[in-house]
C-alpha cells in the first residue's frame, strides 16, 4: 500500500494521496451515533485507532434533528449509558433528549473523538485483491482493513403508500420533523401509527386542544412504563436471565393487565406473540406507555381502525366511518439504509 503517501491530513494516522484516496490506519466507523461513538471509544481504550465517517453535520444527528422536544429516555439512565465513562450523577432517572446530547458531547470530547462530518458513505465494498474495503463518499475514498456499521436501525423514516394521500389539501409530516403539538394548536390531527413515537406524539397533541385521531392497524403490546415503582424492562432483564422467555412474557402481560388493564377494550389488540419474544423475532419494540393510555381511556385520544383512503379533507377509515381532518402525522417508523451502500 506505499502508493499511498501524500500530505499528512489534520487527523493524524490518515494519509491521503492527490486522487482522493485516504488510508485509514484502524477501522473505518460508519455513524456518530452512540452505537460509533463507544465502539470508537473501547477502541482508542485498546490503542487501537479508527475514523469515524457521519453523513450529518453532527454527532447523535438523529437526536439532534429528529426528535421532538419533550422526548425523554424510555428506559432508566443504566441502561442507556455508554461503556467507560456513564451519565452525570445529577441526571434523572429518565434523561431528557438534551440532557442525552449534552451526555454524548461530552462522551465524544472526554474520549477526543473526531468524526468526519458531511461524509455520506455511497457505496462500501470489499477488495479482495487488496484486502482491504473501499468506503466511497461523495468527496473521498477511504482505504482499510476493517470495516464498522454502526448507522442503527433508524436511518430513513418510512413513508407509507396510503391511497389518496397526495389529494389532501392539510399538512403532511412524518415524525421525524415533529417538533412540538403548538403549530397544530385546535387542528383535528390522524396520527398513523401506534408505536412508541405514535403515542407520545399524541400525548404531546392533547397539551394543545388537539383531539388526536390514533389509527391502529395491527396489534400492539402496550406495557407501563414502571411496575411498583420499578422499570419494566429492568424488571423483564433481570427475569430472563433466570426464567424462560415465554415464562417472563407471560408474568410481563400478567402485570401489565394488572396495571393498565385489558388494552383490547380500547383497541389496542395484544399480539398473540409475548412482547419480549416478538421483539426478538421481528425486532418490533413494545410500547412503553407514558401516558397516552389514561388518555385514550378518557376519550382525548381516539382509536381508529386502518385507514382505507385519504380524502381532499379527511379519511375514510376500514370499519366505515369518515372523518374531517387538519393534518396527518406519519408515526410510521424508520428502516436502515445499509442495504442501498454496503455491497
Amino acid at each position: 500500500m506505499g502508493s499511498y503517501k501524500g500530505e499528512e491530513q489534520h487527523h493524524h494516522h490518515h494519509h491521503r494521496n492527490e486522487s482522493n484516496c485516504v488510508l485509514v490506519h484502524g477501522p473505518i466507523i460508519v455513524g456518530a451515533g452512540p452505537s460509533g461513538l463507544a465502539t470508537s471509544a473501547c477502541l482508542k481504550q485498546q490503542s487501537v485507532p479508527s475514523l469515524i465517517l457521519e453523513k450529518s453535520d453532527c454527532i447523535a444527528s438523529l437526536w439532534q434533528h429528529r426528535t421532538y422536544d419533550r422526548l425523554k429516555l424510555h428506559l432508566p439512565k443504566q441502561f442507556c449509558e455508554l461503556p467507560l465513562l456513564g451519565f452525570p450523577h445529577n441526571f434523572p432517572k429518565y434523561p431528557t433528549k438534551h440532557q442525552f446530547i449534552s451526555y454524548m458531547e461530552t462522551y465524544a470530547s472526554h474520549f477526543s473523538i473526531k468524526p468526519r462530518f458531511n461524509q455520506a458513505v455511497i457505496k462500501a465494498e470489499f477488495d479482495h485483491v487488496l484486502g482491504f474495503w473501499r468506503v466511497k463518499t461523495q468527496d473521498f475514498e477511504y482505504i482499510s482493513r476493517w470495516l464498522i456499521v454502526a448507522t442503527g436501525e433508524n436511518a430513513e423514516p418510512v413513508i407509507p403508500d396510503i391511497p389518496g394521500i397526495d389529494r389532501f389539501k392539510g399538512r403532511v409530516v412524518h415524525t421525524s420533523l415533529y417538533k412540538s403539538g403548538s403549530v397544530f394548536k385546535n387542528q383535528r390531527v390522524l396520527v398513523i401509527g401506534c408505536g412508541n413515537s405514535g403515542m407520545e406524539v399524541c400525548l404531546d397533541l392533547c397539551r394543545f386542544n388537539v383531539i388526536p385521531h390514533m389509527v391502529v392497524r395491527n396489534t400492539v403490546h402496550v406495557l407501563p412504563r414502571e411496575m411498583f415503582g420499578f422499570s419494566t424492562f429492568g424488571i423483564a432483564m433481570a427475569l430472563v436471565k433466570w426464567f424462560p422467555l415465554k415464562l417472563v412474557d407471560k408474568l410481563l402481560l400478567l402485570l401489565a393487565n394488572f396495571t393498565l388493564g385489558n388494552t383490547d377494550q380500547i383497541g389496542l389488540r395484544r399480539p398473540k406473540t409475548g412482547p419480549i419474544e416478538l421483539k426478538n423475532v421481528t425486532g418490533k419494540t413494545p410500547v412503553l406507555d407514558v401516558g397516552a393510555l389514561s388518555q385514550i381511556k378518557s376519550g382525548k385520544i381516539k382509536v381508529m381502525e386502518g385507514v382505507k383512503e385519504v380524502t381532499r379533507n379527511g379519511a375514510k377509515f376500514v370499519d366505515g366511518q369518515e372523518k374531517e381532518i387538519d393534518s396527518i402525522i406519519l408515526a410510521t417508523g424508520y428502516k436502515s439504509n445499509v442495504p442501498t451502500w454496503l455491497k
